[in-house]
């Protein structure tokens, strides 16, 4: 399909071509790639499976979580396919359903955009900060205040980028799909060659470890119902963002199939890339006593199963993978906020829907950024015995539920349509009834899930109770659904329609 013709698709859907469209289908499938990041979720939320659930929760739990996931990303390109627009989710339920439905969608998402960029960047700041306590001997101390700091450099840093480097960014999202693969080869045979011994396939594929504080031990129900669900938040967390296909999809040439093959491929290769890599871990995790004594962080494997310099070099590679996947989120929340501000759903709309001389919505860009640090100043506070603030968790569970709600309205908007659905080139066909019901339904479990206490000091009335130990992310979760419901029932019902066309006429081909 050549720009004119994309061009001419997107006039259809009601826009004019206002961003450049210089990023080839490699490029689309990089930007998710880079944003479902294996060097980044695999490494920072690897303690919370550790911790619910032990080794099974990562080796059964991230191939079978992987295959939802994947089934989600199939449901969402046959969307991209018949609508490639900037707005994606949003646009596409609308499209669906009613204003109101492209409202809570284009929010959630919005939200859940926002809250992947500020947890990226900052465990991005926490693997720096070790980083460079490890190369330093200690003279940087590596404290919670300093990871802070280090979080709102890399947040400045991305946006800058975003900013000035519109023509670099598709190339560094090449740069960071390389990065990834190379990288990940390089730590796995680094765990594979290094360490002295290996643990058993029997412990890789049937050990348990229950350290949430819930049930008794790995026994009983409350392990098998409660607890290892919690320790899916790692596959749920880092296969996530790959709806950034659709969002960069009028900047990408031939939308209409490489936006849609870019996000259903960007999911599986993530899955097998992810899963090797966290095989790797596990094989080498020798030293369990020392990896519960650090709460299941990925950093005791590697300080315990190879040498000072080697486990230095581990933390350096995903760091910088960590660095990339931030500047891709960066890129799609700030896409996802010019689209949705477009059609005057964001107040202050004509500020951030903004473009500059270079065709880059710069205030979109800094707008997302500052309130992605704003969100996640609770960091700054870890309960004692914690060296992980629960807030950082927290964050990662409003990005899982606000991007997964989000796209649960299309998919289930798209499942009530039926064959009256007009699809695009790329299609499930007669399978799109019980791909988009599992889809529904996995998305509504693990929303559940992840709205409930990660420890018993969480739960209220709890005698250990403390509010640093509070998930919040049912607050923040049912304070934007409250606000944009009310905001929809006393305003916004009267004013918002949906996408607005900003083309009156159709290029004649």
């Amino acid at each position: 399909m050549t720009t004119e013709e994309d061009s001419r698709r997107l006039a259809e859907l009601g826009y004019k071509q206002e961003l450049a469209r210089t990023w080839s289908g490699f490029s689309n499938f990089a930007i998710s790639f880079s944003i479902i990041s294996i060097l980044a979720g695999c490494f920072t939320t690897f303690g919370q499976a550790w911790n619910n659930g032990g080794p099974i929760a990562i080796s059964w739990g991230w191939p079978l979580i992987s295959v939802f996931i994947l089934i989600i990303g199939f449901c969402m390109s046959e969307l991209v396919s018949a609508y490639p627009t900037a707005g994606g989710i949003y646009w596409w339920a609308a499209k669906l359903g009613k204003p109101i439905h492209g409202w809570f969608t284009g929010w959630l998402n919005l939200v859940g955009l926002i809250a992947v960029t500020a947890s990226v960047d900052y465990g991005c700041a926490t693997f720096l900060n070790i980083t460079l306590m490890r190369l330093t001997g200690g003279g940087w101390e590596g404290t919670l205040t300093q990871a802070f700091v280090l979080f709102v450099i890399v947040l400045a840093l991305h946006a800058l980028i975003n900013i000035f480097s519109h023509r670099l960014i598709s190339l560094l999202q090449n740069v960071s799909v390389w990065w990834h693969v190379a990288g990940a080869a390089i730590i796995v045979a680094i765990l594979i060659f290094a360490p002295s011994d290996h643990q058993s396939l029997g412990f890789v594929f049937t050990g348990t470890n229950n350290a949430s504080g819930f049930g008794d031990g790995s026994d009983g129900l409350p392990f098998w119902l409660y607890v290892l669900p919690l320790g899916f938040l790692l596959t749920q967390y880092t296969i996530t963002g790959f709806d950034a296909c659709a969002h960069v999809s009028e900047e990408t040439q031939g939308a209409a199939k490489s936006a849609a093959r870019g996000l259903w491929q960007s999911i599986f290769y993530s899955a097998i890339g992810g899963w090797v890599l966290l095989l790797a871990f596990l094989f080498a995790a020798t030293n369990v006593d020392e990896i519960n004594k650090q709460q299941g962080f990925v950093g005791a494997i590697f300080e315990t199963a190879v040498s000072s310099p080697l486990a230095t070099a581990i933390f350096a590679i995903s760091t910088i993978g960590q660095f990339f996947c931030g500047m891709s989120c960066v890129t799609s929340m700030s896409r996802m906020t010019y689209a949705f501000s477009r059609d005057g759903a964001v107040p202050g709309w004509r500020l951030w829907s903004r473009v500059d001389r270079n065709r880059t919505p710069v205030n979109a860009i800094i707008a997302g950024c500052v309130v992605a640090a704003l969100i996640t100043l609770p960091a700054l506070y870890a309960p004692p015995g914690f060296t992980t603030p629960v807030a950082f968790y927290a964050v990662v569970s409003i990005a899982v539920i606000g991007l997964y709600l989000a796209f649960l309205i299309p998919i289930w908007l798209r499942l009530r349509m039926g064959d009256k659905f007009q699809a695009g080139p790329w299609t499930l066909g007669r399978k799109y009834k019980v791909l988009c019901w599992i889809a529904c339904v996995e998305i509504v479990i693990v929303s559940i899930y992840f709205i409930m206490p990660f420890s018993p000091a969480g739960v209220p009335g709890n005698a250990d109770f403390a509010w640093t130990s509070v998930n919040y992310a049912p607050i923040a979760v049912g304070v934007v659904i409250i606000g944009i419901a009310l905001w929809w029932a006393l305003s916004a019902r009267h004013w918002f329609t949906g996408p607005r066309r900003t083309i009156d006429e159709v290029p004649i081909p």
